[in-house]
């Protein structure tokens, strides 16, 4: 089996077990009473809160592991390569966590809105949606020219890609599960 089809397989892996998380989780919260007794309401929005952050810690986990199967898959760097490309990619994902911390924290506010979203909450949510994109975008931009400085142009042109395409998987993955405002 070549190395590219190996890539395209543990994508396509990716996709089918991230679908299987997301559709869980879309049977769990379909399941779920639509009322609960009073008392029982506060805590089962606590228990749904937690299991949120616990859900989205364990996808980041999840995600992150896979992502950096897949890159190292489809990167086909050499030993001298590798050493220099790893540190570069860990730093850069660590910057990438930090700027998704602001989609998560959206999302989550989506989450709490989307049933009673009114006009100025639905921009704001947008807009901080929109701004997430921007430094993401940037963020990707300012680890090519690191990579490209380190490695040249078309092994950061490779980097982008890969990243670039993983990234819209993921984003794929998540606004497939969301549900659409005002509906």
């Amino acid at each position: 089996m070549t190395k590219k089809n190996r890539a395209a397989l543990a994508i396509f892996a990716f996709l089918v077990s991230s679908s299987a998380v997301f559709a869980q989780d879309k049977a769990q919260a379909q399941k779920a009473p639509v009322k609960a007794p009073a008392p029982a309401a506060a805590s089962a929005k606590a228990s749904k809160e937690q299991n949120l952050k616990e859900y989205v810690k364990l996808l980041r986990e999840d995600v992150r592991s896979e992502k950096y199967s897949i890159v190292d898959e489809v990167m086909q760097l050499d030993l001298d390569q590798a050493a220099k490309f790893w540190p570069i990619y860990r730093d850069y994902d660590a910057e990438l966590a930090k700027v998704n911390d602001l989609r998560v924290a959206n999302i989550e506010e989506y989450a709490q809105t989307y049933n009673h979203l009114t006009d100025e909450k639905a921009d704001e949510l947008v807009r901080t949606a929109m701004e997430f994109q921007k430094q993401r975008d940037e963020l990707l931009s300012k680890y090519y020219l690191r990579v490209k400085q380190e490695m040249g142009a078309i092994t950061a042109a490779r980097f982008v890609q890969v990243e670039h395409q993983l990234l819209l998987i993921i984003d794929l993955q998540i606004n497939s599960a969301l549900p659409i405002a005002g509906s």
